[in-house]
Order: structure tokens, then sequence, then C-alpha cells
């Protein structure tokens, strides 16, 4: 039922009075009847507004982020909206011999963003390698090499630190809405049974940063399963690095059912370069196909799966201002083994 406007409650109201109380004679504008009735139309639409509300949060799907996360943590077995992470990684600090660098000495980078160190550190040889971590969650991932800027002065030690090899990595933002209605749906979809296959993808899931998940039991044999995932969001082309599986490992160790051993493991990118010519070939419409081949690859692209050729000219013909194209590369089917997950890499425009 759609909710009455404002204007059409005070029409109704109004003539029910002037059925029901004046016989048919119209209100005149200043008339207390017209007053009251204007009054209770007011009250009416504000209660059809809250009962609109209320009917939204009955199901999690249109409920509001508040009402989402008790839907989640009570249909969802206290599944929990994840937090941010903080990115972390080593910095390589100089200056004098023996100067030291307490913990929690904050750097920032050129960007504003602060990070502030996980130990004491003393320099030997001028030299020494800290590691870091941001103040906030969030993606803020610094490449090796980057410079960083000590917040407050410290004697004997250079202002200026530098990324160390690796970067600082393992940022993400916190759950959206969206992306924890997507986990719940997958969790009611797919109950839980005491370790069965969707299990530890719910589990790997709860990993911040963790967007996609499949498990394959047996794969290593008895009493095994092989859980490989991406982080679509934290990294360009979303390969786990070696801390994200070891997180990902602690938290199938703590949840599989006793007699049985997880391993987790991170995809083997397989890249896939393109090369199309589209009509008309602007930088729009380039950025129009880019885009929905990127979003194909995250909706298909699994280990050992394929992604069909015909799913990509349709990508492509979806895009935005597309009125023809001719893909050149790939010519065939783009299948992978069950390590292997294929990645968008360069397009070139012919």
């Amino acid at each position: 039922m759609a909710r009455p406007t404002l204007t059409a409650l005070i029409d109704r109201i109004g003539n029910d009075i002037s059925t029901k109380v004046t016989g048919g004679t119209k209100l005149l504008t200043r008339a207390l009847l017209t007053a009251i009735g204007r009054a209770v139309a007011g009250v009416a639409h504000g209660l059809y507004g809250y009962i609109a509300h209320t009917a939204k949060q009955i199901l999690p799907d249109t409920a509001d982020s508040a009402m989402l996360e008790r839907h989640a943590y009570w249909k969802g077995g206290g599944m929990v909206k994840k937090s941010a992470a903080k990115s972390t990684g080593t910095v390589t600090f100089t200056g004098g011999a023996s100067a030291t660098i307490l913990a929690g000495t904050e750097v920032h980078a050129a960007d504003g963003t602060a990070y502030t160190t996980n130990a004491d550190g003393t320099l030997a040889a001028g030299t020494v390698d800290i590691v870091v971590t941001a103040v906030e969650g969030g993606i803020n991932d610094q490449a090796a090499g980057v410079t960083l800027t000590l917040t407050s002065p410290i004697a004997g030690v250079n202002s200026q630190a530098t990324v160390a090899a690796g970067g600082l990595t393992g940022g993400t933002d916190q759950e959206t809405n969206a992306q924890l209605l997507e986990r719940l749906r997958q969790y009611v979809a797919a109950a839980p049974a005491g370790g069965k296959k969707d299990d530890y993808v719910s589990w790997a899931l709860e990993v911040a940063g963790v967007t996609r998940a499949w498990s394959y039991p047996l794969e290593d044999g008895d009493g095994k399963v092989k859980m490989r995932f991406m982080m679509d969001d934290t990294y360009a082309n979303g390969i786990p690095l070696a801390a994200d599986v070891t997180a990902v490992q602690a938290k199938l160790d703590a949840e599989a059912p006793a007699g049985i051993t997880p391993t987790a493991a991170a995809p083997v990118a397989v890249v896939r370069n393109m090369t199309i010519s589209v009509t008309p070939n602007t930088v729009a419409v380039q950025a129009a196909v880019q885009a929905e081949l990127a979003d194909l690859f995250r909706r298909e692209a699994e280990p050992g799966g394929t992604i069909l050729l015909s799913h990509i000219d349709e990508a492509i013909s979806l895009a935005a201002g597309e009125t023809d194209h001719t893909l050149t590369v790939p010519a065939a089917d783009l299948t992978h083994t069950v390590s292997q997950i294929g990645v968008l890499g360069v397009i070139t425009w012919s």
C-alpha cells in the first residue's frame, strides 16, 4: 500500500468533516474545524511514515544500517559487520648510531595518513627497520620506497623514513551494508552444518578484507579442505598476500571440526590481457568497457573456472556508449586450473 501524501490526507479528512459535521458545507480556510482537520492529517501522515519505515525493517534487504546489523547477528549466527583493518609493514629509519625510536612514534605520509611504530628500535650502523601500523583503519597502504616523515623530531634520527620492500599492506575499509547483506544471504542459503563445504566459505568471509572464497574438500586428501580466497577491495589484482593467508588460516583452524585439516591458500593469478577495437573509440567508452570487464571478472572468475568468450563479448556490449566492437584477444574461452584464477590485465585498444 502506497503511503498517502499529506495533501491527500488533508483533503480526505476535510471531506469527512464536511460530510459528517457540517452537512456537506465547504469548510472555510480559517475555520476551527479546518485547523483541527489539518492537525489530524499531520499526525496521520507522521504515523503512516513510521509504519512505512518500520515495514522496511522487517526484511534485511530493505532495513537501514542498524537493523541490518541486528538481522545479521540474529539470523547469521552472530554475524557482525567487519571492521576496517589497518595497513601495516616495515619502515626503514636512518640517522646516527645508537639513536632510539620508541614504540608509538608517529610518522605520516604526504597525504597526512599517520602510522605508529609497533616496538622500540635502535639504529645500528645508521639504520633500523621497524614495523609500523596505520593509526586509522582503511585502505591506507603505501608502496615500497614511499617517504614517510616523523611527526615530531627525534634527536639523532633523520626526519624522513622509507617504506621497506613489501610496502605497507593489509588495510581494508569497513564492510559496507551491501557486503554484509550478501554475506547474510549466503549464510542463510547455505545454513551451517558442522563443517560442510559452504561453512569454510562463510568462515573465510568473516575475515577482514576477504571478498570471495571457495572451498575444495578432499583436494589434498581425506580429512583435508583447501580454501582459496580473494581480497578484491584491498589489492589491485585481488590476490591475497602471505599475511592474509595466515589470518584466514587462523580463522579456519579455530572453526574447523575435530579431525579436519583446513588449508588456506591464495589463488595463482593468470593475467588476461585483451585487444579490443571499440566504436566509438573514446576515452569514456574505453573506461566503460574496462569497468564492465572488471565487473565480469569479479562475478565469474574463480579457481578452476572458465570465463566464456561470449560473456566477455556481452560485457563489452553492455558498456555505456558502445555501439560496436571487435574482440581480437582472447580468441577462445579462458580456462584455469584449480589453483589459478583469471585477473583482468592490460587492454590494448586497436
